[in-house]
């Protein structure tokens, strides 16, 4: 399920498109942050050296970290809620695919029966983890895991990969239930998403959103190899984006004073 989100996703050259994406809202920056971690820990899950390991190890204290902060498992648990509503009216609908009503229904509310059983204090095991915490207070520090900084976590790095995988794979079991519902809520909230050809005058492009638009996501989408980027900012009511050049890794990124040519999806 999360790969099939995450697949619907990927920015790749091969797809001949590159997306930018900027949060209309706290909580929508919060779902990327845990979304961004989520793919760097599964990538370096799958790779048998040390260097990743430990990053892994640093991307699953960075999800606890945000995970810890506020009641975000009741709010996941009430947004598969609603998204359950949603997909249970389309049922019978004659203009909609039933087959991947099904499927979309089936997968939220695996995921809502999954946020169920973690329960409230789902974070527990990991806090008091004496060998997770003792990494995560050095890790604030430059330098700080080092060896002689501790020799337990140098211990375990030495340990055979599939014992390294598989105690990740353990510490993460609690968290999986929130990274996989953040993943197909984003996908989702995405694949809605209806894209508009747009053109950024002298590079600089400015949007109001109507009145009682429910609008969380800017994507930005440029042709694979463009030799510009965008800077997005703004909130729910309104956003501008800035196309830059930054060809010249020594100097900084100047404006584009010709017009660009995007896509715009706002989500």
């Amino acid at each position: 399920m999360a790969e099939t989100a995450e697949q619907m996703t990927e920015s790749t050259p091969a797809s001949g498109t590159v997306h930018y994406e900027y949060p209309l809202s706290e909580r929508m920056r919060t779902h990327l942050r845990v979304e961004s971690l989520y793919r760097e820990l599964r990538f370096h899950l799958e790779r048998e050296s040390q260097w990743a390991s430990r990053s892994a190890v640093a991307n699953l204290l960075d999800i606890s970290a945000i995970l810890g902060r506020g009641d975000m498992r009741g709010d996941m648990l009430k947004e598969v809620e609603r998204q359950i509503g949603v997909f249970d009216s389309y049922r019978n609908s004659p203009d909609i695919d039933q087959r991947r009503v099904n499927t979309v229904l089936n997968n939220l509310r695996e995921l809502r029966q999954a946020l169920v059983v973690i329960g409230p204090q789902y974070l527990n095991e990991l806090r008091e983890s004496e060998f997770l915490n003792a990494i995560k207070h050095r890790s604030a520090i430059p330098g700080g895991t080092c060896e002689f900084d501790l020799p337990a976590f140098s211990h375990w790095l030495r340990q055979p990969y599939e014992r390294r995988r598989n105690d990740i794979e353990t510490w993460m079991k609690k968290l999986l239930p929130l990274c996989d519902s953040v993943s197909e809520l984003l996908w989702l909230l995405r694949s809605r998403g209806k894209s508009h050809e747009q053109v950024a005058v002298n590079g600089v492009f400015h949007y109001g959103l109507e009145r009682g638009t429910l609008a969380g996501l800017v994507r930005i989408t440029l042709p694979a190899g463009s030799i510009c980027f965008p800077e997005i900012s703004g909130g729910r009511h309104r956003f501008s984006i800035r196309f830059k050049d930054w060809s010249d890794p020594v100097l900084p990124a100047k404006q584009m004073a010709d017009n660009v040519t995007f896509d715009l999806t706002i989500c």
